[in-house]
């Protein structure tokens, strides 16, 4: 079981390392303009020119991958670090005070919960409008639910320690005890709930651009791609395909990974039961 875990863990972290590096590359150096459109060479198959082949306008498949990638990383990462930020604030405050403070809270998060997440999120896009900017406000806050229940219960958990105990007789304030001394030891945890958030982020990123409602053209979305791509499955399977296998394997890398933090989760609650 431990071998296995292992294997995960590191095909997880060979694949984000991969991905990471092809962030890395484009923001200075693509194959070709992810956006020149060349109708002369339209629907190519791969070849040495095109190693993944062209869409129905002729850009390269290749340099269009690579772009989304930027935005892809950026817009996952930009949400759950929104998500993480006002869901810890809650799920803090009425973890650690408990009482009034939590049940009006609660019945706040729960009401969030109500909506299902995707409508929510493409409720918001429709009102303030299709943007990189507006998608990540709205994926971001349909996340916060999520990580308000993780933080409230890591909160309950640990709120009763010896040492929380011993910080708030020493007169330490309650934004302190939460920083230095209660979430340390909920890390593992959180770090579960933001790498499970990601791959969630991606693939909700991909479903509003699917629907035209999420990156806008001409700048590429593997969401976007895919639409586009169904539609000449049959003349290039090639662009379906790769785009497929692009998002797919970004998002099970993250999966893969988090093995990782629950495993160390694990450990945790065995050693101190």
């Amino acid at each position: 079981m431990i071998k296995n875990n292992k294997i995960s863990i590191n095909l997880g972290r060979a694949i984000l390392f991969f991905y990471f590096g092809v962030f890395i590359l484009s923001l200075f150096w693509t194959p070709y303009d992810p956006n020149a459109i060349m109708t002369k060479e339209k629907l190519m198959t791969p070849s040495l020119d095109h190693l993944l082949g062209t869409d129905n306008m002729g850009r390269d498949i290749l340099s269009r991958l690579m772009e989304g990638s930027k935005y892809a990383l950026f817009l996952s990462f930009g949400t759950v670090s929104l998500a993480l930020v006002i869901g810890a604030i809650i799920g803090a405050s009425a973890g650690y005070f408990g009482g009034l403070v939590d049940e009006v809270l609660m019945r706040f998060i729960d009401s969030l919960m109500a909506f299902p997440g995707i409508l929510f999120a493409m409720m918001l896009v429709s009102v303030f409008g299709a943007s990189l900017v507006n998608t990540i406000f709205a994926i971001g806050i349909i996340s916060v639910p999520y990580f308000a229940r993780v933080v409230r219960s890591g909160f309950l958990q640990v709120k009763n320690a010896q040492f929380v105990k011993s910080a708030q007789v020493k007169g330490a304030s309650p934004i302190y005890i939460g920083i230095n001394h209660i979430l340390p030891n909920i890390k593992n945890q959180l770090m579960v709930a933001i790498i499970l958030s990601i791959s969630q982020a991606i693939l909700a990123e991909s479903g509003l651009s699917y629907l035209g409602l999420g990156v806008r053209p001409p700048d590429p979305s593997w969401g976007r791609m895919l639409k586009e791509s169904q539609v000449y499955f049959s003349k290039a399977p090639y662009y379906f395909i790769a785009t497929g296998i692009c998002l797919s394997l970004l998002v099970l890398g993250f999966t893969l990974y988090g093995e990782k933090f629950r495993t160390r989760r694990l450990k945790e609650k065995v050693n101190h039961e």
